[in-house]
């Protein structure tokens, strides 16, 4: 990105701002002859989601000054949609709550909701809604509240999952360390093999997730030495990187390894990858044997390690 200048950089977000703006727009507003503005369909939409809610967190939510706020609850009690009353744990504070036909209102306006989202996803076959909503969810990550927790889920890979891994090498390898083809294709031959013996009980792989997004890989494989199994193919997206994903991979292949009775694990890494190499270190790995090599391009230093289990 550092041919591209800020001002192009400045342009394209303007550029996805302006057609965001209109496909949210159509989505929010619907008809010009809707029933309710879009102001009032969220504050429906807000009370909706629990059995009273306090103004003043009303207001926070949707970023309401007091006079809006009130004009807005204000109209929708009229319509008898909402219900306003003192709260009882504290006499200054309101409480706003959906009534009866406020309920039926909301589950109208969701449901159309939902029908005006499908129809715009269904515009679009099944591998591009999956490309949307991942963007949606990079967006999210980068600029949303930091604070949300994010659940690591740790699964077996599923359709997709090992040209993923191949891919994501391929792709960090040669922008971190320069790393050509030739090292993809190894990563390749690795996840073929896995792929050719997927019914030995003796191997296992584990792809990591974090809030729904693929964001880190690990696999356990036997090597021509039975008593030794082989942790192949750790793989971290940096935004997953200092989260402990890292550490629970390893963990989860070197239990998986002991309950099928290896005596010993053992793994090659390069010297360059300093966070890897801490988190092996602290698992009980140690070096055995380091090695240059040229064979992915730039000269690196290859290293193997091992632990007895």
């Amino acid at each position: 990105m550092n041919d591209v200048s800020l001002a192009e950089r400045v342009a394209t977000v303007r550029a996805f701002n302006r057609l965001y703006t209109g496909v949210i727009g159509v989505l929010d507003e619907g008809p010009a002859d809707a029933e309710y503005s879009l102001s009032e369909a969220r504050v429906l939409f807000e009370v909706a989601q629990q059995t009273e809610l306090h103004v003043s967190d009303l207001r926070k939510r949707l970023d309401l000054d007091a006079g809006y706020a009130s004009r807005l609850l204000s109209r929708l009690e009229g319509r008898g949609l909402v219900l306003r009353e003192r709260s009882g744990e504290d006499a200054r504070r309101q409480i706003v709550r959906l009534t009866d036909a406020g309920r039926d209102a909301f589950a109208d306006l969701d449901s159309r909701s939902v029908r005006q989202i499908g129809g715009l996803l269904e515009r679009f076959p099944d591998e591009d809604q999956r490309r949307l909503l991942g963007a949606m969810g990079t967006i999210t990550q980068l600029v949303g509240d930091k604070t949300t927790d994010r659940t690591l889920v740790l699964r077996t890979p599923r359709p997709g999952d090992l040209g993923w891994v191949v891919h994501r090498h391929g792709t960090l390898y040669a922008r971190e360390y320069g790393l050509d083809e030739r090292f993809e294709a190894l990563v390749a031959r690795v996840v073929a093999d896995f792929a050719d013996h997927r019914d030995d009980p003796r191997q296992a792989a584990w792809i990591a997730e974090l809030a729904g997004e693929r964001v880190g890989s690990i696999f356990c494989m036997p090597s021509q030495d039975e008593r030794t199994a082989k942790l192949r193919l750790l793989l971290l997206e940096p935004a997953a990187r200092g989260h402990g994903v890292g550490k629970r991979l390893v963990q989860e292949c070197v239990e998986f390894a002991r309950g099928r009775g290896y005596a010993a694990m053992e793994l090659w890494t390069l010297s360059a990858l300093d966070a890897a190499r801490g988190i092996y270190r602290s698992a009980g790995f140690r070096l055995e044997h380091e090695e240059p090599t040229r064979e992915f391009g730039p000269p690196v230093t290859g290293e193997t390690w091992r632990m007895e289990l």
